[in-house]
């Protein structure tokens, strides 16, 4: 068998319109905002871009409406380097996202419509079983149908490849997951979901680290917003890594996007986990000094050059 290398991700395209405001409106009131931008988004999508412009190797796995929006996917993806293996459909629209950007703080609240990309199912993993199963690093969500999700961890973990799991949004997930996990990487927000406890304060964050290996996890990654990251793993390693500064914050949408995509990027070339980790901070710190979710990634000379500084 050749050397194993590339990521395989699956996951949704969304197109992402975004409205910036100083709130977000009550039912039935109209408010003004302050700007808007419409650009490719979607978890899946923003991590296999920001992979590919960090350096990675990167085939995106989902569907989409044959549409504008499908038109705009397609476009972010070869701009960006990415192979698109997709299934483009007549009679579903490509998935959408609203996104509120606090005009102030930069936080958001996002509704994903995921389209195409819901009808994702076990067919899809298996038409593309050669690239999984040949992958170094195979990472996935769920925004698309748990079942095919878990289907594409259970090949590519059998295969060999660095299983990576964004267990986001939050939502109850089987016990049967956590074993196909080499990393699981969730926010504060959905580590909580996961653990039933919130995860405010270091000890609760190593707390919670523990409870999912403790279910099967290999390693596991917290992503902590400003505060950074956490990472420990089964052995008993464990490290909290600082957010890094790379300029005012304007936008947050899609920091874990760019966390993973760097992340994964980072295992792909055989970099240790904590270094690994280093890079995906690098790589979202700079991601969230601009608008947009998909362009707002950066390059791997930004990123290369913002770790060179620290």
């Amino acid at each position: 068998m050749s050397e194993k290398s590339g990521i395989v991700i699956l996951g949704i395209f969304a197109a992402d319109t975004a409205y910036k405001a100083k709130r977000l409106p009550h039912i039935a009131e109209t408010l003004m905002g302050s700007g808007f931008t419409l650009g490719p988004g979607g978890k899946g999508s923003n991590q296999a871009i920001a992979a590919a412009k960090a350096g990675g190797k990167v085939t995106f796995i989902s569907r989409l409406g044959n549409d504008p929006f499908g038109a705009m996917a397609l476009s972010a993806y070869a701009e960006a380097g990415v192979k698109a293996n997709v299934m483009k459909m007549d009679a579903v629209s490509s998935g959408a996202a609203f996104i509120f950007v606090d005009e102030v703080s930069g936080d958001n609240a996002i509704i994903v419509a995921p389209g195409a990309a819901g009808l994702i199912g076990i067919e899809d993993v298996d038409a593309n079983r050669a690239e999984i199963e040949s992958a170094a690093i195979f990472m996935t969500q769920l925004e698309q149908p748990l079942e095919a999700a878990m289907h594409g961890l259970s090949m590519a973990k059998g295969a060999g490849a660095t299983t990576i799991f964004n267990p986001a949004p939050a939502r109850v997930i089987p016990d049967s997951i956590y074993s196909l996990c080499d990393f699981i990487v969730p926010n504060e927000v959905e580590a909580a979901e996961l653990v039933g406890h919130a995860i405010e304060t270091d000890d609760q964050a190593r707390a919670a680290a523990r409870t999912l290996v403790d279910r099967g996890a290999q390693a596991v990654i917290i992503t902590l917003g400003k505060r950074g990251a956490y990472y420990y793993h089964a052995a008993g390693q464990s490290e909290f890594v600082p957010a890094f500064a790379a300029g005012n914050v304007i936008d947050t949408t899609g920091a874990g996007d760019a966390f993973l995509g760097g992340f994964a990027t980072a295992i792909s070339e055989g970099q240790a986990p904590i270094e690994a980790v280093r890079f995906g901070c690098a790589t979202a710190a700079i991601a969230v000094t601009r608008h947009g979710t998909a362009p707002a990634m950066p390059s791997r000379a930004e990123i290369d050059a913002l770790l060179r500084s620290l």
